[in-house]
């Protein structure tokens, strides 16, 4: 097939991080004997630059997206289970274009772009059923090149904006929080509550809800509060302390209910995220929302199902968004209205490493771990390594 390179050669091979089958970090197995992808009709080959990491991948790795009790899998929520092995990791991808297939204009060589991750089933617009992603259904970035779909790799020229950076505003992240919100219908004025504020979605989800005029009480730890509040956090709930909880949210808001929760923590956490929409219901001009995305405290909750259907309760499960979300996000970014929250990068064969970190996290942790190739390792991961100066950087004004 038919596809256009730079005056460069590609090379044969390349190196990249492996996941051999589920288990620990020695799952991931670092090579640098792997055949560069060639682009198909259609997509782009890009030189990765860097690739951010979620908890996706820890989760995937370890098989832990059961969906019934004692089930230990990958999400196969087509039917059939797509992670096989090896499976190069890594959903959100920056890097430039290195070669394009068939039918794609090779004006595009050269261009830096940020990925939209999803593996779409069809070419809808405004939904996705069966979501899955590069990374899991796919290679991924965490190598020297991958090749996807040519619409589906944003160009983001911004020159401010270095490539960890822009790794760091993925997909993976920004869409699950938009998601939640459109889900819920969060609108203007509202008061949303945020749990796991400090990682990737909860720092994405502060952003959003100020983006759409909402106003974002974040749940995290004190040491957190002043960097949550730079972000656009109206108040910081202490997440360590329970008793009390809800009436410590409703302090926090002046004695108004939270109109809706976006949940990344489940357990029993989801059960008092309700307590704090329930309180007094005449004064409510809406129905209390949760929207959930993830399960960090717990798989399993304990809730009164007479307190979901009384008070009407709407609980939204949510995964990936779609490509309007997707492209309304990439219109964020470009203008500025998205800031990148970036912890620190990684070069790719630390990935162990990073890992370790990202798991142990820590009172300084916020935002998003980067793996950048040890190729590229001096301009684009350098500066912001966990020795660098410029690592942990509060988030831009």
């Amino acid at each position: 097939m038919a596809s256009h390179v730079p005056d460069v050669s590609l090379p044969a091979t390349m190196s990249a991080m492996l996941l051999t089958g589920h288990g620990d970090v020695d799952r991931l197995v670092y090579r640098d004997d792997v055949a560069v992808p060639r682009p198909g009709p259609g997509e782009v080959l890009v030189r990765v630059t860097a690739t951010a990491k979620n908890n996706t991948d820890r989760k995937a790795r370890e098989g832990l997206y059961p969906v019934k009790k004692g089930q230990v899998t990958s999400f196969a929520m087509g039917g059939e289970p797509t992670l096989a092995f090896p499976r190069i990791q890594g959903a959100d991808i920056a890097g430039r274009v290195a070669a394009v297939g068939e039918g794609v204009d090779p004006a595009r060589l050269g261009e830096r772009g940020l990925l939209d991750f999803n593996l779409y089933p069809d070419a809808r617009r405004d939904i996705n059923l069966t979501p899955d992603y590069y990374g899991h259904g796919a290679d991924g970035g965490f190598a020297e090149y991958v090749a996807v779909p040519s619409d589906q790799f944003h160009h983001v020229p911004n020159p401010e904006l270095a490539d960890a950076e822009l790794a760091a505003l993925g997909m993976c992240s920004y869409q699950t929080a938009y998601h939640m919100m459109t889900s819920a219908r969060v609108s203007a004025g509202e008061r949303i509550l945020v749990s796991g504020a400090s990682g990737g979605v909860g720092t994405a989800l502060i952003q959003l809800c100020r983006i759409v005029g909402a106003v974002p009480y974040a749940v995290s730890q004190p040491e957190k509060a002043e960097a949550l509040m730079a972000l656009g956090a109206e108040a910081v709930i202490d997440r360590g302390d329970l008793d009390g909880f809800a009436e410590r949210v409703l302090e926090a808001t002046g004695g108004a209910p939270i109109d809706a929760v976006m949940d990344l923590v489940g357990g029993e956490m989801t059960d008092r995220f309700i307590d704090t929409m329930i309180q007094d219901m005449r004064v409510r001009t809406t129905y209390p929302r949760l929207s959930i995305a993830g399960a960090s405290g717990g798989n399993i909750s304990e809730i009164l199902w007479t307190r979901i259907y009384l008070y009407q309760v709407q609980l939204f499960g949510v995964s990936h968004g779609t490509r309007e979300e997707a492209e309304q996000l990439v219109e964020w970014i470009r203008s500025g209205e998205l800031r990148p929250v970036l912890h620190a990068a990684f070069p790719l064969s630390a990935l162990h490493e990073a890992e370790r970190c990202f798991v142990s996290r820590g009172s300084n942790f916020l935002g998003k771990i980067v793996l950048v190739p040890d190729s590229q390792w001096d301009e684009h991961g350098a500066p912001f390594s966990l020795a660098s100066p410029s690592a942990h950087q509060e988030p831009r004004p």
